[in-house]
């Protein structure tokens, strides 16, 4: 099983460490795998550079764009795809601080998912942090200076 933790970083942090997530990799397995005061000081961090999930935003975003689709169920504030057919299953609850995913089998489901979140907001960061990955919703374009 996949499970990823989907946080929506502050734009400024987001252009700054573009190309360079490992960064935020860091940070995040090191807030997980603490605790006493190491994790105080990493959640203080995190809080620094995170930004809050508009949660009626993507409620509503996450109903209106994928509500008619075949597989899809919303429950309790938590929404499943589950693609029998292709063997694909995915779970995403939204909280105020992050978004969770857990996925199994193939990409489609999650994928559907990430494409709903990816056009609402351009600085969404995923991670794995058991398989360590990580990687931007929506890259970001780097500016070319002429």
């Amino acid at each position: 099983m996949r499970k990823y933790q989907l946080y929506l970083i502050e734009d400024e942090f987001a252009a700054h460490y573009f190309g360079r997530e490992r960064i935020f990799f860091q940070l995040f397995h090191e807030h997980h795998s603490s605790d006493g005061e190491l994790k105080f000081i990493t959640q203080k961090q995190i809080i620094y550079i995170t930004k809050k999930v508009e949660v009626l935003k993507i409620h509503s975003l996450l109903q209106k764009q994928l509500g008619k689709m075949k597989g899809f169920k919303a429950d309790h504030g938590a929404y499943t795809i589950n693609l029998s057919g292709k063997l694909s299953m995915a779970r995403l609850e939204v909280f105020q601080d992050l978004i969770t995913v857990e996925a199994e089998g193939s990409y489609e489901a999650e994928t559907a998912f990430f494409e709903v979140l990816r056009k609402c907001e351009s600085s969404f960061i995923a991670i794995d942090l058991e398989h360590e990955r990580i990687g931007w919703l929506k890259p970001i374009k780097e500016r070319k200076f002429v």
